[in-house]
């Protein structure tokens, strides 16, 4: 398709070789400006997904083109991906201050933006790395990573720790900024309260396919009445993918939660007799 900023094409990724895939011929057509939220359940396959994006997974048997380059072979400039994994590396939870530690990443370069964000995020300049909370790391990583101008922003799930105020300032940044600049957004998150303005698109996805593929909110899914919320359409769609999951655990797929066992095993047996905990 013309003018994508994002083209997937026959995607299919195997997280361990000869097991079932972990992505299953994934197709996608992103347009510049857009914003899509992908919607699935645990271990749909989106952060798996947005990590190829990012050049983070190695594909060989797929394209995979960002503003019409290789991401593995050309480096497309301006994609940003900001996973929740940062926020755990011990070199950010070191005793930096975040002055230093902004400047280190070219925060001088970008004092406009930089300052802009450091207001919206409520960072403090002189808090010490390691003596901050979650939370607080957390702004500081969408600090350090949105002060640079971005034409792609792959997002997993990063405002899962912020409170309310400080993700409604954030997301109204960063959808300004997408209409501004014409940049695309392609974020995984299981929070939508607040939400129903930001996306330009949704998408659902299980068992690492699309069920439903970037589809216009809300005009995609009133069908001549009123739109539901995203929040209801998102609830609705994990219903469904529960329903799907349990019907093929009856066909003989491996089920999920407790399990019948009348017969205690040898172990639990031994456990029990030593069981100090009553």
């Amino acid at each position: 398709m013309p003018d994508c900023t994002i083209t997937v094409e026959g995607l299919t990724y195997h997280h361990v070789p000869n097991a079932p895939p972990s992505l299953n011929n994934i197709n996608l057509h992103l347009q510049p400006g857009s914003r899509t939220i992908l919607v699935g359940a645990n271990g749909a396959g989106k952060s798996t997904l947005l990590q190829i994006l990012a050049g983070k997974r190695l594909v060989k048997d797929a394209e995979i083109r960002i503003k019409g380059l290789d991401v593995f072979r050309d480096s497309p400039p301006g994609v940003t991906f900001l996973g929740t994994e940062w926020a755990m590396n011990p070199v950010v939870r070191s005793d930096i201050v975040v002055s230093n530690f902004l400047d280190s990443v070219g925060g001088y370069k970008h004092k406009e933006r930089r300052d802009k964000l450091l207001d919206i995020l409520d960072v403090d300049l002189d808090w010490h790395m390691h003596a901050i909370s979650d939370g607080e790391r957390r702004r500081i990583q969408l600090c350090m990573g949105l002060m640079t101008p971005w034409d792609v922003l792959l997002l997993d799930e990063v405002t899962v720790d912020l409170d309310v105020l400080v993700r409604d300032e954030l997301l109204t940044f960063l959808r300004n900024d997408s209409i501004a600049r014409g940049a695309t957004i392609l974020y995984a998150t299981h929070i939508f309260d607040g939400l129903g303005s930001f996306p330009t698109h949704i998408a659902h996805m299980r068992f690492g396919s699309f069920v439903t593929e970037p589809t216009s909110w809300p005009s995609g899914f009133t069908n001549g009445h009123r739109a539901p919320t995203l929040y209801n359409t998102a609830l609705q769609w994990l219903k469904e993918d529960r329903d799907y999951r349990r019907e093929l655990e009856k066909q003989g797929r491996k089920g999920r939660g407790p399990r019948n066992e009348t017969v205690p095993s040898d172990s639990e047996t031994f456990y029990k007799k030593y069981d100090y905990g009553h």
